[in-house]
């Protein structure tokens, strides 16, 4: 392989590794909305006054129907991290073997 042809790998590389941080900014960025999801819903266990804020105004609910409505938003929200976390391994083997092949055309360019 050319000096050419690995340069050009080696920039494959360093898109992936930034897909990879976006992937990995929007795995935590759905972590930390679960974990405001679950606190919510513990919350709301221990009330029996419920209130959903809609737009910039509170508005009283029932109980049920807002712990409902967390509840599928919680589990939409662990579906897109299941899905994310599936992307990240992918783009995690595809760098790891794009490394490999290039470490290994450096290798025998200097030999």
């Amino acid at each position: 392989m050319t000096e050419k042809k690995t340069q050009e790998k080696i920039e494959q590389l360093q898109m992936i590794e930034q897909s990879m941080q976006q992937i990995m900014a929007q795995r935590q960025q759905f972590q930390s909305h679960l974990l405001e999801l679950n606190s919510a819903l513990e919350e709301l266990e221990k009330t029996d006054k419920s209130y959903k804020i809609i737009g910039n105004i509170m508005v009283a609910t029932d109980k049920e129907v807002l712990k409902k409505d967390l509840s599928e938003k919680k589990e939409t929200t662990e579906l897109r991290i299941k899905t994310i976390e599936k992307q990240e391994t992918q783009v995690k083997e595809k760098a790891q073997a794009l490394q490999k092949e290039i470490m290994e055309n450096m290798k025998n360019e200097s030999a």
